[in-house]
């Protein structure tokens, strides 16, 4: 499945230029080209799926694989101390085809936490609705 207007399928089908740095059956890794640090990687499955919730679930595997296999060479190749691996369903998504970001870390990089603000739970209690609620949905 093609989308012929998703820059990323047009980076999967060779059209658009990009810096690949893996390319088989399942995904392509290239780099992203606004990084939040040199090597910044962003790793998309062939197919043309939007989001995590409609890449069918016989894809996960093979294509985290994938990601897995970024994230381990990336401190090798680069000096990198260790790794961000994310991945925005809708908001922050900028464009519309699945893909993993795999970002280069060192201690001191000034990048800190999380990019949104943080919260608390009000209480146990309130923490333990929202798992009663969650586990509900999950059956």
């Amino acid at each position: 499945m093609v989308d012929r207007g998703c820059v990323f399928c047009g980076i999967v089908a060779g059209v658009v230029p990009a810096h690949v740095v893996l390319d088989d059956e399942v995904a392509v890794a290239f780099l992203d080209r606004s990084p939040l640090f040199k090597g910044h990687v962003l790793v998309a499955p062939r197919t043309h799926h939007e989001t995590l919730t409609d890449l069918p679930p016989a894809e996960v595997g093979p294509f985290f694989e994938r990601v897995r296999r970024v994230a381990a060479v990336l401190p090798v190749a680069l000096g990198a101390a260790g790794t961000f691996v994310a991945q925005n369903n809708v908001i922050s998504q900028s464009v519309p085809h699945l893909h993993v970001h795999v970002v280069p870390r060192n201690r001191g990089d000034g990048l800190r936490g999380f990019f949104w603000p943080r919260t608390r739970y009000a209480s146990e209690e309130e923490a333990a609705g929202y798992a009663t609620r969650l586990r509900a949905a999950l059956g």
